[in-house]
């Protein structure tokens, strides 16, 4: 069995902050926490005490014409996010498409494992396909003139 030893890369030096107070830096005291993520990484904690909400975030969604500022949670997924926005635009979510950095993303995705934070943009583009439906629908629909008129004598 062998036992392994951590060794010290850095010699510690007093400019840098591992946690201990420093006057006139606004450092706080105090020890860095750490927390094992599920995927076994191991990082220094994060501080959430500037956001107002639980895990709420703000996101701007812009469609063609006109954006919309929405409060949603950050574990949710962008079939919720379409959910919501079918109410605001009448389009249903089976007609939207959203795009974040560039990419369409799926319903099942879920908006911080996609990168989604506080005040981003995403893009909400209607389906071109459902789009060029509805237009053939309506033109089937439409009782078109006959260009003959039957003369009667």
């Amino acid at each position: 069995m062998i036992k392994l030893r951590s060794k010290k890369l850095f010699k510690s030096s007093p400019n840098l902050n591992t946690g201990a107070a420093v006057k006139g830096r606004g450092v706080t005291s105090g020890e860095i926490k750490w927390e094992l993520r599920p995927g076994g990484m191991l990082v220094q904690k994060r501080d959430c005490k500037e956001s107002g909400g639980e895990g709420m975030i703000k996101i701007r969604v812009s469609t063609v014409s006109q954006w919309h500022d929405i409060s949603i949670q950050a574990t949710s997924t962008f079939g919720e996010l379409k959910m919501i926005l079918s109410l605001l635009t009448n389009l249903e979510a089976k007609e939207q498409r959203l795009l974040f950095k560039g990419k369409e993303r799926e319903d099942n995705e879920y908006l911080h494992m996609v990168g989604v934070r506080d005040k981003d943009k995403v893009l909400m583009l209607e389906d071109p396909a459902i789009k060029e439906m509805k237009l053939v629908g309506l033109s089937r629909n439409q009782v078109i003139g006959s260009p003959y008129r039957t003369i009667t004598v």
